[in-house]
């Protein structure tokens, strides 16, 4: 059995994502940093399902650790299948933005895939085997008001994600990121009223968290050997 980690697991997508993993049979560490409790829940729900899974908790901006916290994980075998999801917005428009807003966005979506991913690599490299997915944004390729830090981090990503594909490319290990645009959740209810959505989206709806997760999955499986260094976007036509 194949063994997965979803950074950010316990919010709405990562929650999606980790019960596509595992009702694909995969092994899943459902990762929380203040919500443990609810990464438990979605454990316990997997498992109600015949399904495998485990809960974690740590920092991935604190890399010793986070790295302390992996390398605990690997006793157990390799991780093969890294989904780094975690993510955070602190939004302002950049005259008034303030420097830990900048700083602590960066540090969670880019300072944490680097944090996550490094660790884990070299036992993946070992089984000839790996699939690395990151969650970006669409803010990453069209740009968003106000979200300065959040575009920049997430476009971070797209750059270590091809240039990370080079590396592991003859390794039998893909990277790739995918780009969700509005997808339907407790935060962006208030935030996209359906007169916004029919705005901004040519399909004129959200996504669902689902659709983002069975993208990741398929990007995750066996059929997308020979995909890796692409930036995927599901966004309704957005863009």
């Amino acid at each position: 059995m194949k063994r997965a980690l979803v950074t950010g697991g316990s919010g709405g997508i990562g929650a999606a994502i980790c019960r596509r993993l595992a009702a694909d049979g995969v092994h899943v560490y459902v990762h929380a940093n203040s919500r443990l409790r609810e990464a438990e829940k979605i454990v316990s729900d997997i498992k109600a399902g015949g399904g495998s899974a485990a809960a974690v908790a740590f920092d991935v901006t604190d890399p010793v650790r986070t790295e302390a916290d992996l390398q605990r994980m690997l006793e157990d075998g390799p991780i093969q299948i890294v989904v780094n999801n975690a993510g955070i917005h602190d939004d302002a428009v950049m005259p008034g933005m303030r420097q830990e807003q900048w700083s602590r966005v960066i540090d969670v979506s880019l300072n944490g895939f680097f944090n996550v991913t490094r660790p884990l690599l070299m036992t993946m490299i070992g089984t000839r085997w790996g699939r690395i997915v990151s969650v970006s944004s669409v803010a990453a390729l069209a740009g968003n008001r106000g979200q300065t830090n959040y575009a920049a981090a997430k476009a971070g990503l797209h750059g270590a994600t091809k240039a990370l594909a080079l590396e592991l490319a003859s390794r039998g290990i893909t990277v790739n990121a995918v780009a969700p645009g509005i997808i339907a959740s407790a935060m962006t209810e208030g935030l996209f009223p359906k007169e916004i959505i029919d705005a901004l989206v040519p399909m004129k709806r959200a996504g669902t968290p689902e659709e983002v997760a069975d993208l990741i999955g398929f990007l995750a499986s066996e059929r997308a050997g020979y995909i890796s260094g692409q930036i995927v976007s599901i966004n309704g036509a957005m863009i």
